[in-house]
């Protein structure tokens, strides 16, 4: 089940503070740990103060979760930061997760406050209903916590979100992507001006109509000699001689 997108009206407030803190890469990891433990250090205060029921305690708890909302806070803005400079090196799959993780951690941050507000609540209304609700969110909220840390792990260790291995894995291919345009440039043919075209074309037309030439020479060219003996091959017929009569009377 896919969550809602959050308003538009947020997401702008938010990304006109971003810039205004000009907050440094890899800064999300140590800030979700706080956005994790204090939860869940609240709720055992909650439930000691069930049974010891002192204010102090009370206020304790109530100035942990103003924490708490902090804290979610600067969790959202160090976790786009960080998201932005993820994205681009991560899989289709794993840009998906990342964009699901973006939006939970969005209605964690929302929810930190409405947890705040029912604290409040809770202690302006002395009732044991509105405190029983107001332990419910929490426990919630803490699940929610929970499951989110859960996930951005599961970008961390399955695909290497932020990883500085990973950048490392990254650069290197954009070098040899470099090196191999530096190739394909070198080894690409080069283009003949018009002009030596056609004097190419013309020399080898030149040639082509000398050999051409040089051919035609040899087939008619027949040797003298040859000629010569063949005009002088007569042929000679034997004649017999004729001795003239002469009358002897």
């Amino acid at each position: 089940m896919e969550l809602p997108a959050i308003p538009d009206v947020i997401l702008e407030i938010m990304h006109k503070i971003e810039p205004l803190l000009d907050i440094p890469v890899l800064m999300h990891p140590p800030i979700v740990h706080f956005v994790v433990a204090l939860p869940i250090v609240v709720l055992l205060l909650e439930f000691i103060n069930v049974f010891t029921k002192k204010r102090t305690i009370g206020v304790i708890s109530f100035l942990l979760l103003i924490l708490v909302s902090i804290t979610a806070i600067v969790a959202y803005l160090t976790g786009t930061v960080d998201g932005k400079e993820a994205y681009p090196l991560l899989s289709e799959v794993a840009q998906s997760e990342l964009k699901e993780h973006k939006l939970l951690g969005t209605y964690l941050m929302l929810a930190s406050v409405i947890v705040l507000f029912f604290k409040l609540l809770s202690s302006l209304v002395s009732r044991g209903l509105m405190k029983a609700l107001y332990i419910l969110i929490l426990v919630l909220f803490i699940a929610g916590i929970l499951k989110q840390g859960k996930e951005g792990g599961k970008l961390v260790y399955t695909y290497g979100v932020n990883v500085e291995k990973v950048l490392e894995l990254d650069n290197e291919l954009d070098d040899i992507k470099e090196e191999l345009e530096e190739l394909e440039e070198a080894n690409k043919p080069e283009l003949v001006p018009v002009d030596e075209t056609s004097s190419i074309e013309n020399t080898g037309v030149e040639v082509i109509k000398k050999q051409n030439n040089t051919l035609k020479r040899d087939a008619v060219k027949v040797p003298v000699t040859e000629k010569i003996e063949e005009k002088a091959e007569v042929e000679v017929i034997p004649q017999v001689a004729v001795t003239p009569m002469i009358a002897t009377h």
